[in-house]
């Protein structure tokens, strides 16, 4: 009887876990698709952006394809038309700026120097936005721009006692690669934007297309699939 009822609890476990893996996907926190057009992705740019923040979701959000066709529409945007110069001296020039930019459905704020005009862009563009999101240090732009009041974030690891000190009142989760509060959604730095970027391809289009996704890039890691369970302990719960 005792065998049989260790047997049980085992199997009720590992439902629980199979429902944890489904329920970020579920029609609850699905993002509705915009109609007649792309979902615009916009990505911010300044002196100094690190690389591997721009080109991990770019390269993310490329690569989806539903019924063979791409679903993203991606640019970038900076304070002004000038060149910026990214890490390691690459030199790129923005798609927009802060003035003519398009309304964007997802915003990505990576590491890289911040200016009051881009701040102040963060604040406006995210009360239209899906999602407003940040990888590594970009955490520090949506901070600034006042929109995780309240909410649980996360930064690179080397920032988290520079973060919490400077931003005392905002929650900071420590263990998590990315932390999904609903309509905004913060990262670690570097590797932690494919899991980022996956994880919002399941938000727009379900497991299926993240997982087909996850497969072209030979992405075998399975973190952008947890369920980010917001609660005092910050736990992960793993989806494996």
């Amino acid at each position: 009887m005792i065998k049989d009822k260790v047997i049980k609890d085992k199997e009720r476990t590992v439902m629980t876990r199979k429902d944890a893996r489904q329920k970020v996907f579920n029609e609850g926190t699905r993002l509705a698709l915009p109609e007649g057009r792309k979902i615009r992705v916009a990505i911010t740019l300044g002196q100094g952006s690190q690389v591997i923040d721009v080109a991990v979701p770019w390269e993310i959000f490329q690569d989806v394809l539903v019924n063979d066709s791409p679903v993203f529409e991606l640019y970038t945007v900076g304070a002004s038309n000038d060149v910026v110069r990214m890490s390691g001296g690459m030199l790129v020039a923005p798609n927009y700026t802060v003035f003519d930019a398009p309304q964007p459905d997802v915003i990505v704020s990576p590491a890289h120097h911040c200016t009051p005009e881009i701040i102040e862009w963060l604040k406006k563009a995210s009360v239209m936005a899906d999602l407003t999101t940040s990888l590594c240090t970009g955490v520090y732009h949506l901070a600034e721009a006042g929109l995780l009041e309240g909410l649980i974030a996360t930064t690179f690891h080397t920032d988290f006692d520079n973060f919490a000190n400077r931003f005392p009142d905002i929650r900071l989760s420590r263990e998590q690669t990315f932390v999904d509060q609903g309509h905004v959604i913060t990262a670690g730095g570097l590797s932690a934007g494919i899991d980022m970027s996956l994880h919002i391809v399941g938000r727009y289009f379900g497991l299926d297309v993240a997982q087909q996704t996850a497969h072209f890039i030979e992405y075998d890691n399975d973190n952008w699939k947890q369920q980010i369970l917001k609660d005092d302990n910050f736990r992960r719960s793993s989806c494996a």
